[in-house]
């Protein structure tokens, strides 16, 4: 049985943080330098009482209207997030109530971040192929901004907030192909917040800062920046050319590539090394930023407003975990 993405929509808090408004906490940057170096003019941020599930909830009800799709033709939801409501219950279990989705639902939360989409999708194909569902609505929602310490302009300027829905089903307008998926915990402690669940339920108070100003603490969102790039830059064009071979497909055949919108620096870096023309890779993060699990499936909204999606079409997120995949869409 084929498998399609059948439906896009995606939610953005109502606040947005622009450069210009980071650039009067941190003076000893300019507007010019942000922008140029990560291509990112502005990102939204949640509300403090808005959660992850609140913007899953909201991007599904926006796939729904925009769509004419019912809540009851839904069988099972998931929900990728690392910012969920509560430990438990699972935050997909409280959100299929809010939609009044069917109770003959499967719901699930699974906690990735910038491979999350992929892996999302990879679920939901496996549910389709075995019968289990046809109608699967994957959600992908972060508040990473809410793990930052306000002192970290580093990653302030790099992270937003946002949730998308994506409507996984038995037909649609792209196919889903072959995934290729890789995962190295030996990376894991270079992107990662250490306090808050069981291994530290504990705040450690801790501080100190980096060569750039930027606070380092167990208790805030902790990235190594240089070790996250060397791993990209190793491990993302291995996984494409294992995608092309696992799909039958040569690069010249993918009229668009769409990665992990992680930050203009390091998409550019990866083009350039895979060798692929500018006018075949989508950038879509100016307006945004970088929103973690739904980076993707806010590009691919983007890029079939604009006319973009046809053909084939590589997708492929990368980061925290270490954690990898991608897969290969077909439009026709």
């Amino acid at each position: 049985m084929e498998t399609y993405i059948k439906a896009l929509s995606y939610y953005l808090p109502e606040k947005v943080l622009t450069n210009e408004e980071l650039v009067k906490e941190f003076p000893e940057w300019s507007v010019e330098k942000v922008s140029s170096k990560i291509g990112i003019s502005q990102r939204h941020i949640a509300a403090p009482n808005e959660t992850a599930g609140d913007m899953a909830f909201k991007a599904a009800n926006k796939l729904f209207e925009e769509n004419k799709i019912s809540p009851a033709d839904i069988d099972f939801l998931m929900l990728c997030t690392q910012s969920p409501d509560y430990f438990l219950p699972t935050t997909a279990c409280i959100i299929q109530d809010r939609l009044n989705l069917p109770t003959s639902a499967g719901a699930l939360d699974f906690n990735l971040g910038c491979s999350g989409y992929i892996y999302g999708l990879a679920l939901a194909k496996g549910l389709i192929v075995s019968g289990i569902a046809r109608n699967v609505l994957l959600l992908t929602s972060e508040t990473y901004t809410k793990h930052i310490h306000t002192k970290d302009k580093g990653n302030r300027t790099i992270f937003g907030d946002a949730a998308a829905a994506t409507l996984i089903s038995t037909e649609g307008f792209a196919k889903i192909g072959e995934f290729s998926l890789g995962t190295d915990g030996s990376g894991a402690q270079n992107l990662i917040t250490k306090t808050g669940a069981f291994r530290q339920t504990e705040l450690s108070g801790n501080i100190s800062y980096d060569e750039n100003g930027n606070p380092v603490s167990d208790d805030f969102l902790y990235m190594d920046g240089s070790e996250i790039f060397s791993f990209t830059q190793e491990i993302v064009p291995v996984m494409v050319e294992d995608l092309l071979a696992r799909n039958n497909v040569s690069k010249e055949d993918i009229n668009l590539f769409v990665f992990h919108q992680a930050n203009k620096f390091m998409l550019n870096f990866l083009r350039k090394k895979m060798k692929i023309d500018e006018n075949r890779f989508f950038y879509f993060m100016e307006s945004v930023g970088n929103t973690v699990s739904s980076t993707i499936p806010i590009a691919l909204t983007e890029a079939r407003k604009s006319g973009d999606l046809k053909g084939k079409i590589m997708l492929s997120g990368f980061g925290v975990g270490y954690s990898w995949g991608g897969t290969i869409l077909d439009i026709d």
